[in-house]
């Protein structure tokens, strides 16, 4: 479906350039569209432990300072097993949240929301 939509704008992209369509001579048309089709922008604010355990939510962030000092890197946090998280003495509820959340995060589903600055 969207090979064929595409294929139709571009179509009528190239038939704008002869004055044979009104609708697409509109070069917001084409772009107004193409955003359905693209990945969003990425975000500006830099995850960490920090942020992601704040964006999991359900009391997770708790464990902030004990994963920070025995895991340290976010990426080494997002390929933790629950073995791992379960030596440092996470409850099975946390633990369940925080390697769903990892998997949604590297498959690209999820980010952590950034938090408005307050003026």
């Amino acid at each position: 479906m969207a090979m064929v939509l595409r294929r139709v704008l571009l179509n009528g992209r190239a038939i704008s350039s002869s004055g044979a369509s009104p609708i697409a001579q509109s070069d917001s048309f084409v772009p107004g569209l193409s955003r359905f089709f693209s990945k969003s922008a990425p975000y500006v604010v830099k995850v960490g432990i920090p942020e992601f355990l704040q964006g999991v939510g359900g009391g997770v962030e708790a464990h902030v300072a004990k994963l920070e000092s025995e895991i340290g890197d976010f990426n080494k946090l997002l390929v933790s097993r629950t073995l791992k998280l379960k030596k440092l003495g996470l409850p099975c509820k946390h633990r369940k949240l925080i390697l769903k959340y990892a998997h949604k995060y590297r498959v690209g589903l999820w980010r952590p929301r950034a938090a408005p600055v307050k003026a």
